[in-house]
């Protein structure tokens, strides 16, 4: 018998965490507390609530919570401030969000006096990862059931015949062979893996993107988009001052309409092995453009690259499930400090998958000095004479090893 007397389940309403409620009320003869986040993906999300309640599942025990504002305003626009990308490309859409799931699953087992908390990644992924290391980071004393490291069910026709011999609700599309991809979305990204993405050389078929037309029939007129940052986060669009989430949204449509945003990908799992994936961030693209473009006229140059040299770590810890941990905060506490002057506008011009800026400024913060960088007469604000002295300081190991490889 377990001691496991209640589990609260990050829950999709899909079939494999469907599976998941009743196998967790059978193995583990608990009761079940269902979650659904709402991250922006863009699915209805009542039928998970219809779903738990067949399963006899309490109203109360169900919870469907909006964390859109929560997910961009917390986790995706503090990761922007870094500049952060994962391997040169990621733009890390599924990793950001991971941690807020942890968060709220932690919280609702505190509300709900739950003993564990159980999830559905799979035992080859990087999402166990981050789901447990954030609960564990949260609740150090949590159970967790990952019971794809525990059950026998490990394909889709054993969890069909699961859900077959239970009564379990099974989606059309399932039962034809489902869809081609595993697919998941937030307002920040949707990615897609498995099946045909398995071969790494096999091209995506342009039936498979959701968000972004393909740059070839995008429109053929550019359109330009003014972008507002405070200390680092973007605040408006066009002049309008909108959330964060409602910002990003926009964001995303824009980029989506421009064919902006595609990336084939075969990234390092933490686990260890190559994974191809396909992401479309039309947004994450163009704020990364622009932030960029703000950060090259309000940050003093080497604190811009100490920012450049620590962006690869922290995607990392992002990467591979470390956001609650005390290096990440302590390095958010930095990217923080240096967005205190990140202030201005950029302009951005959109045109077939191209985020190109045309023009940036900061009335408050520009470190930019046109009387200094000017080609004409800058009236002696600048004396050219003194960059000889070093260049001589610069060349002086040089000239030395040099010298020294003559003799010999």
């Amino acid at each position: 018998m377990s001691d496991i007397k209640k589990a609260v389940l990050a829950y999709s309403g899909g079939l494999d965490t469907s599976v998941i409620l009743k196998w967790l009320q059978d193995t583990y003869q608990c009761e079940v507390v269902t979650f659904t986040a709402d991250l922006g993906q863009g699915e209805e999300l009542e039928p998970a609530r219809q779903k738990a309640l067949k399963f006899g599942i309490k109203p109360e025990q169900i919870f469907i919570d909006d964390l859109r504002e929560e997910f961009v305003r917390d986790f995706v626009f503090p990761m922007f401030r870094a500049n952060t990308v994962y391997e040169g490309e990621y733009l890390l859409g599924t990793s950001i969000a991971r941690p807020l799931i942890a968060k709220r699953l932690i919280e609702i087992a505190a509300l709900t006096k739950a003993d564990a908390v159980s999830h559905g990644a799979t035992g080859k992924g990087n999402d166990q990862v981050r789901f447990e290391l954030g609960a564990y980071a949260l609740n150090p004393n949590i159970k967790i059931i990952a019971p794809w490291r525990e059950w026998d069910l490990l394909s889709r026709e054993k969890l069909m015949a699961y859900a077959e011999k239970h009564g379990i609700p099974v989606d059309m599309k399932h039962k034809q062979g489902g869809s081609p991809y595993s697919m998941d979305a937030n307002l920040l990204h949707i990615s897609f893996e498995g099946r045909h993405l398995e071969n790494p050389a096999a091209e995506a078929e342009e039936s498979m993107w959701r968000w972004t037309v393909s740059p070839e029939k995008a429109p053929d007129a550019a359109e330009y988009l003014d972008i507002e940052f405070e200390h680092g986060d973007i605040v408006a669009l066009n002049g309008a001052r909108l959330t964060a989430a409602q910002t990003l949204a926009k964001l995303n449509e824009l980029g989506g309409k421009h064919g902006i945003g595609r990336l084939d990908l075969v990234e390092n799992r933490y686990v260890g092995m190559k994974s191809r994936g396909c992401y479309e961030t039309p947004g994450g693209t163009i704020m990364l453009r622009a932030h960029r473009a703000i950060e090259s006229i309000t940050l003093d140059r080497e604190v811009a690259h100490l920012k450049d040299d620590l962006m690869p770590r922290y995607a990392s810890m992002i990467y591979n499930g470390y956001w609650w941990s005390p290096e990440r905060k302590a390095l958010q506490t930095l990217i923080d400090h240096t967005q205190q002057t990140v202030n201005g506008w950029v302009r951005v011009k959109l045109y077939k998958g191209n985020v190109i800026v045309v023009g940036r400024d900061s009335k408050t913060d520009s470190l930019f000095d046109s009387s200094i960088a000017t080609f004409e007469d800058d009236k002696g604000a600048y004396d050219q004479k003194d960059a000889a002295g070093f260049i001589k300081l610069n060349a002086l190991r040089m000239r030395i090893a040099a010298n020294l490889k003559n003799r010999k």
